[in-house]
């Protein structure tokens, strides 16, 4: 079946370019002697899950959902994270992860009695550097809830010495869509301000945020940090990539319902939504490129979503939501959205009762290799 037959709207991954994404992370792990986790929260395509396992080390997950996710796909190393575990799903969160990371001191001692040595326990540290272009993606803002600030850590060890037993690493997480440069920088002051605990830790994870399949990226200088870092340090380093996964791999395609003319260019009305199938393109905001498009030519259009939110125009935040085509548009016709398969899936809603996007891999002549459709029973399993 050709990729032409399914229905939309359809978030398309295409395996190719998947796999060479990975062979680069994969490149990256053996190169530098790092182990490579899958960020979930960033690309949890199922159809894809079993590349993941084949040339990544493992996964990090978010919360119990995320590991049980990865634990379905029998991935053996999942590390999970959470601002705060709750005590009804911390019991399983223990059964299923390798390596659970808290974010606070309280929430170390509220868990310290479950340690044990099957599990490898760490601390997420909150190095208070990030060179993140936008507020809402920085983890370490001034309002950030996330990780332990040094004076918070040493304060803490003053009135309990014996804090940090059975904490084998240190989790840090400071970018976002950045190159290896600023994780460089990064490290520089987490190794300046921590290095004193490094004796008594097994592992470090440097986390997410890392543009590592971007055009452009510094992967040489990436090898060289984690290399240079475990040698000097005798750990174990992780990192945990999830936008560097998907990037660039796959679209979202949709189907013009209805065309309008509002003068300056007409409206396309198409079955897919920036609010419900691509929130970053709000939150960022940022304006998703549309496949055959060309910005001199002669033909204009916006495309709104089939929803009742006025604002739901796809490129309006980002102030740049019309587009130019070398030919009419017609009803019926196929716009596909590029780079939309991560953060998109994850972060997909029902709103307005619009239909989930199917999840589709194709291959190398848009054979399709595996179709996951949603319907009716999502939206009322959701509401």
């Amino acid at each position: 079946m050709k990729i032409e037959k399914i229905k939309t709207p359809a978030y398309v991954c295409e395996l190719p370019k998947l796999i060479n994404n990975l062979e680069i992370l994969n490149k990256i792990g053996q190169k530098s002697g790092a182990k490579i986790l899958c960020a979930l929260k960033g690309f949890a395509f199922s159809p894809a899950m079993s590349y993941i396992k084949k040339y990544l080390n493992g996964v990090c997950a978010s919360g119990l959902y995320e590991a049980k996710y990865a634990k379905e796909f029998k991935i053996d190393e999942i590390h999970t994270y959470s601002p705060a575990f709750k005590d009804e799903e911390f019991d399983e969160i223990l059964e299923i992860s390798s390596h659970i990371v808290f974010n606070s001191i309280n929430q170390l001692k509220k868990y310290r009695k479950k340690l044990n040595l099957n599990r490898s326990f760490g601390l997420r540290i909150n190095p208070l550097i990030s060179f993140s272009v936008c507020e809402n993606y920085n983890p370490c803002s001034k309002i950030s809830r996330f990780g332990v600030k040094l004076y918070e850590l040493k304060e803490a060890l003053k009135s309990d010495p014996n804090l940090l037993d059975g904490i084998e690493g240190f989790h840090i997480h400071a970018l976002c869509e950045q190159n290896s440069t600023e994780l460089k920088k990064v490290i520089e002051k987490f190794e300046q301000d921590f290095k004193e605990f490094f004796p008594h830790l097994k592992w470090i994870n440097f986390g997410g945020g890392h543009h590592i399949t971007k055009k452009g990226y510094d992967q040489e200088l990436l090898i060289e940090i984690l290399k240079e870092f475990k040698d000097r340090y005798n750990l174990e380093i992780f990192i945990e990539p999830g936008e560097a996964v998907g990037w660039e791999c796959g679209y979202l395609v949709s189907e013009i319902l209805d065309i309008l003319d509002q003068g300056d260019a007409k409206l396309a009305i198409i079955d897919s939504s920036a609010e419900a199938h691509m929130p970053d393109t709000i939150l960022m905001p940022y304006r998703p490129a549309i496949k055959g498009e060309d910005k001199n030519a002669k033909f204009a259009y916006r495309f709104g979503a089939n929803t009742c939110l006025s604002g739901d125009v796809i490129g309006l935040e980002s102030g740049d939501e019309i587009y130019k085509f070398n030919k009419e548009l017609k009803v019926g016709d196929r716009i596909k959205f590029c780079d939309q398969i991560h953060y998109t899936i994850v972060k997909n809603t029902t709103f307005n009762g619009i239909k989930l996007p199917s999840l589709v891999l194709v291959d190398e002549n848009d054979e399709i290799l595996e179709l996951k459709e949603f319907g009716f029973s999502e939206y009322k399993n959701r509401n």
